[in-house]
């Protein structure tokens, strides 16, 4: 299985589709299924939220899905128990969501250490400021985990600068202020932020928030980023079982996939 970087360089400037699920949610075993169906449907990276009961950056839908993943008894140790099975058959790298409180929690070196055990290959931490991530870069390092860091449409320059001199893998810009879910449009400096960004990094630059059909994806593909990431439109399919979800998860993935790949 190829690390972040080594995704964005096998695509040789094409675009990267990266959708996300909660893991746990509805059940451990869907998840499992689900990951295996976006393995095999055009997924180049796989974004895997781990669920929890104070997620600042997620909006309803996501919210809702991490909540009933806790509410049937997921933790972070059967989720690692998940991905010691499915991870070993998947062609797509992991990036494991989290937030930074569980990782504090665990000790910053025993929950490293196990995603990189399980094969995790990413981390994104949305509420871990920058002033801040410098022991947790050190550590992820050692275990050859790269740490993708958030870039919000309201950040100074400066700011944005100096996230881009220590990311790995890539940057994550967030297209919108606010929380993810899906949205009829993108913050206006966006655009212009990804072209700012490029002038002093050449590190892959993908974006999400609010990104949820193929349309918006042929919208912000014109902004010249590396990779698109695509997450309650897939969690939504989930929250209700009572239809064909494995279809919808796959004709969604392809579809998405169709429209990342279309030239510009």
């Amino acid at each position: 299985m190829s690390n972040i970087s080594s995704v964005f360089h096998q695509l040789k400037g094409k675009c990267a589709f990266i959708p996300f699920v909660t893991a746990g949610h509805p059940s451990l075993d869907i998840t499992e299924e689900v990951l295996r169906i976006l393995d095999k449907n055009g997924a180049d990276i796989i974004e895997i939220g781990l669920p929890y009961s104070d997620p600042l950056a997620d909006g309803p839908i996501i919210q809702e899905a991490s909540s009933r993943a806790l509410n049937n008894g997921i933790t972070f140790d059967i989720v690692i128990n998940m991905l010691q099975r499915v991870v070993p058959s998947l062609n797509t790298p992991l990036v494991l969501f989290t937030y930074y409180n569980p990782i504090i929690t665990r000790g910053v070196e025993t929950f490293v250490s196990t995603i990189a055990n399980v094969g995790i290959k990413g981390l994104l931490v949305p509420d871990l400021p920058l002033e801040e991530s410098e022991f947790l870069l050190k550590v992820t390092k050692q275990y050859n985990i790269e740490m993708i860091m958030l870039v919000a449409p309201t950040s100074p320059i400066a700011r944005v600068e100096a996230i881009a001199k220590i990311a790995t893998g890539c940057i994550y810009l967030v297209s919108n202020t606010g929380v993810t879910g899906s949205r009829e449009s993108f913050a206006l400096n966006v655009r212009e932020l990804v072209k700012q960004i490029k002038s002093f990094t050449d590190v892959p630059i993908i974006i999400g928030f609010g990104i949820s059909t193929p349309e918006h994806i042929r919208q912000v593909k014109q902004w010249g980023v590396e990779g698109i990431v695509m997450g309650s439109a897939f969690v939504k399919i989930l929250l209700n079982q009572k239809h064909d979800y494995t279809s919808e998860i796959k004709n969604l993935c392809i579809t998405s996939k169709q429209a990342v790949d279309e030239p510009n």
